[in-house]
């Protein structure tokens, strides 16, 4: 019975729980929560729904991952990561579609952490996740163009290459002012930190270029500068839950942009997570975060919101500021929801200029631009990846990126391993001197009948026709053959049929094959392989000086006969 991986941190950070570890949660989630709300709206906007989308996301996702996760300090919420993937379901299949999509990956998250793939998703290759994510950062960076310039265009394009195209046709449309905007919001934000790392400077930009482009408005009579409130009315309320329209047919066509959520998801939760130990000292539980992710995705459809993952700038935030357990968490979502229920209106005065600076900067930091550099130096099957992944990204489709750098991935490990697996051939001699089955100077002086392979390394696949090609090679015609595979540590099918077919051949041959120090999990797979059909237990030695007499047993005896 499988049983489930589900023990959410909540509980148990509660197990000793302090007034002075509450005030420190309090403190931490007041400042994650005024953190998030411009995060929040701005990855709404960009993600192709209303302000508000962006806030309820991460109210409710973001208590639902506090309450249900596997992490102290993870917070939940929308994040650019998704900008991207949301627009791109959104023009392809409508804000329903977006819907049933995040519930799907809701759903496929917690199968993840049900059936513990939580500790899987981490050996995904470092190249993989630096490609995609600096693909998306280019990406987010590019749909911010109009905005950050203030242009005027009535249709953007979808691909990438077409973004740019028309941006550079209508180059002559900028607005100054809210070009000065964008600017000064990426200003404030490189430089408050060398003042003051408290309060973030996302934050400080938004305040300030809020109240001048109010100022500007209202006294000065300048509307040149386009807010919020000219393109959307926020809704200061929480919305009813609404059914998804749930069938077979959509649930088909929209599995593959679930899955790539789901994946986004798992990766980038379990990134901030991890990320998050190496402060905290602690370790989270990757398949209860993967659950609780779940939970939240499939939640926030029915309330319009967007998909949810763990956020590492605001888990950052929630850390620095003194944030103990996932009440923190908790703090930060009720935060939001007081903002959105009686401050909502205000919001409607934020210049679209300012979040789209707040966005490059985002974008910029994703894209990571130093580690990508030192991973231009690395190995070339590294450097492919890298490469593929992030070209894919941009110009094609996460779902592909990930795919695609995942194969090259596969075949360069692969290739590796079949690299790594050494095949030698000994007929005359065999120098034990520096092996573990012998403590002297010693040399084997084979017999003119025994020919010895040695396989060093796995016996899969990726080397099994190689050894036939091997043996075909040697062409000598033993009486016996032995294998040493003392350092084969496992065997796959292809292995076992290799090998299944070679004892057969040798023995229509007339010649007998010999196994030499064959380890018990690869004897066990012999055996279930149905080795011990074509050999019996004596053929099956444990070291080369049993092999040698078994060999000299069984040319004696065909001697004899």
């Amino acid at each position: 019975m499988l049983s489930t991986p589900f023990r959410p941190r909540l509980l148990q950070s509660l197990k000793g729980y302090t007034k002075d570890n509450f005030i420190k949660d309090l403190m931490a989630g007041i400042i994650v929560g005024i953190v998030a709300l411009p995060l929040a709206i701005a990855f709404g906007i960009a993600s192709g729904v209303s302000p508000e989308k962006g806030i309820i996301t991460a109210i409710i996702g973001g208590f639902i991952v506090s309450a249900f996760g596997g992490s102290s300090v993870q917070i939940g919420g929308p994040t650019g990561a998704f900008i991207i993937i949301v627009y791109g379901i959104i023009e392809n299949f409508g804000i329903e579609g977006l819907a049933l999509a995040t519930f799907i990956a809701g759903i496929l998250l917690l199968i993840m952490g049900i059936f513990k793939i939580g500790s899987i998703i981490k050996f995904i290759p470092y190249p993989i996740i630096v490609g995609f994510t600096a693909g998306i950062g280019l990406t987010i960076f590019s749909t911010q163009i109009p905005d950050f310039f203030g242009l005027h265009i009535d249709k953007i394009p979808s691909s990438f290459a077409e973004k740019w195209i028309c941006y550079f046709n209508n180059i002559n449309s900028i607005n100054i002012l809210s070009l000065t905007f964008s600017v000064l919001s990426v200003l404030i934000i490189v430089i408050s930190p060398k003042i003051s790392k408290k309060v973030p400077g996302s934050l400080i930009a938004i305040i300030l270029l809020t109240i001048v482009s109010y100022i500007l408005r209202k006294y000065m009579n300048i509307h040149d500068i386009e807010t919020i409130g000219d393109r959307f009315s926020i809704m200061a309320t929480m919305p009813s839950p609404q059914g998804l329209g749930l069938s077979f047919d959509k649930i088909q066509y929209l599995l593959p942009p679930a899955f790539t959520i789901a994946m986004l998801a798992a990766i980038e939760s379990l990134l901030s997570a991890s990320v998050a130990d190496g402060v905290t000292g602690e370790q989270h539980d990757s398949n209860t975060e993967l659950i609780a992710q779940g939970i939240a995705n499939a939640v926030v459809p029915f309330f319009g919101g967007i998909p949810v993952t763990g956020a590492i700038a605001r888990t950052m935030t929630n850390i620095n500021n003194g944030g103990k357990s996932p009440i923190a968490g908790i703090i930060h979502a009720v935060v939001l929801l007081l903002i959105l229920l009686f401050l909502a209106p205000l919001t409607k005065h934020i210049p679209m200029a300012c979040l789209a600076g707040v966005l490059v900067v985002v974008a910029y930091n994703m894209s990571n631009i130093r580690t990508f550099k030192k991973l231009l130096k690395h190995p070339k099957s590294d450097v492919s990846i890298l490469i593929v992944t992030f070209l894919l990204t941009v110009f094609l489709d996460l779902t592909i990126a990930i795919e695609v750098g995942m194969l090259i991935a596969m075949a360069m490990l692969l290739k590796r391993l079949s690299d790594s697996t050494r095949i030698s051939v000994f007929t005359k001699k065999i120098n034990l001197s520096a092996e573990s089955e012998s403590n002297k100077d010693e040399h084997i002086i084979l017999p003119k009948e025994v020919d010895v392979y040695e396989i060093d390394g796995p016996y899969f696949f990726g080397i099994a026709n190689r050894f036939n090609e091997v043996i075909r090679q040697t062409k000598s015609h033993p009486k016996a053959r032995i294998i040493r595979m003392r350092k084969v540590p496992f065997m796959d099918s292809t292995g076992i049929n290799n090998l299944f077919s070679l004892i057969q051949a040798s023995q229509e041959e007339g010649i007998h094959i010999i196994l030499s120090g064959v380890n018990e999990k690869v004897r066990k797979i012999l055996h279930n392989g149905g080795i011990s059909s074509l050999l019996s237990e004596n053929d099956i030695c444990s070291d080369i000086h049993i092999a040698l007499n078994r060999c000299q047993e069984l040319i004696s005896m065909d001697n004899k006969q």
